[in-house]
């Protein structure tokens, strides 16, 4: 068979994106042209990739089952015809996905797309919100960089340390804590709670400490995200045990106080990682080095 790799490429994108029209702008091409190159993945294949489902297109089972092997193959020709071309920011053009905590996005993001916009005007980037459930897109290709709490276990992920950020009491300005300037343990226990857990757990490394005290706290609810408990405490007089580096925002805005939590807890970590196949991607090793320094500059490492 005379395969034109180009068309690779073509069914990546048309499997990412959904879309005729969603593929050519990611590849930079007109619709007509990625519509010829669909044409041809269904004479190469036998299959219709997409079929239209009303006013969106569906990929078929064919589609689904091999989108992971694509992915991963694309990758792997690219870096077989190029593994030492020199990078070339100014022309370079790329779409990365990040995975990163919420927190990291809201806090390094914009510094991230800031420097990346400055060197390379080509490339986008694409934050992802962290799964309820751990997840492997880091070895499906699926995702480039991920940034968060826990370093992945697998023996083929490479995981970097970028520092951490001490745990600290957020609570309205008002509440009648903030007028001691500390709280206790026991102050801290009888308050009432809201625990961030994107699995929704109620408990966590708190209630742990606090048991090694003979103390309980109540918890009345949990939510996803960060951002979502500050507005709880904001509005109310429950405490919420987050990552110093979280409050930064919400305190600039005066709506919320932040008090030591008296606990012998350990710093929250905060590590990039991603897959080894991007170990000499070059390209790959110019964003990581961006995003560490966004990371550092915006106050997550410490």
């Amino acid at each position: 068979m005379q395969l034109d790799l180009n068309l690779l490429s073509a069914f990546d994108a048309l499997l990412e994106e959904g879309s005729v029209n969603g593929a050519a702008a990611r590849l930079h091409v007109t619709a007509p042209a990625m519509s010829r190159s669909l044409g041809r993945i269904r004479r190469s294949t036998g299959d219709q990739i997409l079929v239209r489902t009303g006013r969106t297109m569906t990929p078929t089972p064919y589609a689904v089952a091999v989108r992971e092997q694509v992915h991963e193959l694309l990758h792997q020709v690219q870096g077989v015809l190029a593994p030492s071309r020199a990078l070339d920011l100014a022309t370079l053009e790329r779409t990365f996905t990040l995975r990163w905590h919420d927190s990291l996005v809201a806090l390094s993001g914009p510094a991230l797309l800031s420097a990346v916009r400055a060197e390379a005007p080509g490339v986008r980037l694409r934050f992802l919100a962290e799964s309820s459930s751990d997840t492997p897109e880091l070895r499906r290709g699926e995702v480039d960089l991920e940034a968060n709490a826990g370093p992945p276990g697998a023996s083929d992920i490479r995981t970097e340390s970028v520092g951490g950020t001490r745990l600290v009491i957020a609570l309205r300005k008002g509440h009648p804590l903030t007028r001691l300037g500390t709280v206790s343990a026991e102050q801290y226990a009888a308050a009432e709670h809201v625990t961030v857990s994107r699995r929704g757990n109620l408990g966590n490394a708190v209630d742990e400490a606090l048991a090694r005290l003979g103390l309980t706290r109540r918890v009345v609810a949990t939510v996803p995200t960060e951002a979502a408990a500050l507005e709880f405490a904001r509005g109310s007089d429950l405490l919420i045990c987050v990552p110093e580096v979280t409050t930064r925002p919400a305190d600039a805005d005066h709506g919320l106080a932040v008090l030591p939590l008296p606990l012998e807890l350990p710093s929250a970590p905060v590590h990039l990682s991603w897959h080894q196949r991007y170990d000499t991607d070059h390209a790959h090793a110019w964003l990581r080095g961006l995003a560490r320094s966004a990371l550092t500059r915006c106050g997550a490492s410490s």
